[in-house]
């Protein structure tokens, strides 16, 4: 217990020092984001990443943290997944490249002994959808850390539960982590978490999830995992749906997230981040206790009914202009320079 508090006091004070020493250097490398007419360093993801590492590996160096529980793989396979996001931060690398390069990582990681074959498949299949969609989060101020810190909670919880000491306690340090990167992050941001540390926080959670659920049944276990990460999973299924109905590329960026809907209905960037981290916390709450078998799995269905019922309601929510014809672009810039 002593070691947890310590452990994860360390880790929010020094993500918090960090971020804020590595803000200046991001610039003048330009490794920012544009958002809103200002550039946003992103070196609170390297924050959070490098931070994590050392409390957990520290404490494994020195004999004071709870037992490994696999711990050191997951870290190693997020060090890496740290890596490709943030070469995709620097050389702007295809999503593709980005997926085929966690799915790798999560392949290497995955319980397969406790899940099997097939399902531990699935769960690399799940870990590579719940890393994009931490990733799709951090567009918004506030948004990625707070649902982070949310789903970490939960992941930490579910370890306990199972007596998994070291993945708990990796949750915990990441949960604190990103309390620090908050710091820096709320609305108006002064960092962002970038490819490097939205990709690393979402791998570890999803993983340590599914370490978490490794032996329970495939059915129960999809439902606590997608209550774990209910909003997370309903801002992809928002995104995904909308741009293929759209005709729009599903790669394609565009104002169609959760939070962009939201600022659309006249929420400010902090109120949807709140009513969004509230809905995670509900949801990781339902999670938690169909885990440890508090409540009945029955609860599971309510979260996805309502994740579906919000997916739809802001599907509602007009974000893509009138598409402009070939004519009217050609036009356009001679009426500019006639004007």
């Amino acid at each position: 217990m002593l070691y947890g508090i310590t452990a994860a006091a360390t880790a929010l004070v020094l993500t918090a020092v960090l971020a804020a020493a590595l803000r200046a250097p991001a610039l003048r490398l330009r490794l920012v984001e544009r958002r809103r007419q200002r550039d946003v360093p992103l070196s609170g993801g390297l924050a959070v990443v490098l931070v994590t590492g050392l409390v957990v590996g520290g404490g494994d160096w020195l004999g004071v943290a709870p037992s490994a529980d696999g711990t050191r793989g997951v870290l190693l396979a997020a060090g890496a997944v740290a890596l490709l996001g943030l070469a995709g931060d620097v050389l702007r690398l295809r999503r593709r490249v980005l997926a085929a390069g966690t799915a790798v990582a999560a392949a290497c990681v995955v319980p397969y002994g406790e899940t099997g074959v097939g399902t531990g498949l699935l769960a690399v299949v799940w870990v590579v959808a719940v890393v994009f969609g931490f990733r799709g989060l951090d567009h918004a101020d506030g948004l990625a850390g707070t649902v982070g810190v949310v789903a970490a909670f939960g992941a930490a919880a579910c370890a306990a539960v199972e007596v998994m000491d070291g993945i708990a306690g990796l949750m915990s340090v990441l949960a604190a982590a990103l309390t620090g990167f908050l710091l820096h992050n709320w609305h108006p941001a002064r960092v962002a978490l970038g490819g490097c540390g939205s990709m690393a926080a979402g791998f570890v959670i999803a993983v340590g999830t599914v370490y978490a659920r490794a032996g329970f049944g495939v059915g129960e276990s999809a439902g606590v995992l997608f209550a774990l990460t209910a909003v997370v999973a309903a801002d992809v299924v928002l995104v995904l749906a909308s741009r293929r109905l759209g005709g729009r590329s599903v790669t394609r960026s565009g104002p169609d997230h959760l939070a962009h809907r939201l600022r659309r209905l006249g929420l400010t960037a902090p109120g949807a981040s709140l009513l969004l981290g509230t809905g995670a916390l509900s949801g990781m709450l339902v999670g938690v206790l169909a885990h440890a078998e508090w409540i009945g799995a029955g609860a599971l269905w309510w979260v996805a009914g309502g994740a579906l019922v919000v997916v739809f309601t802001l599907s509602r929510v007009p974000v893509y202009g009138p598409r402009r014809s070939v004519s009217t672009q050609v036009r356009a810039p001679l009426r500019v320079r006639n004007g």
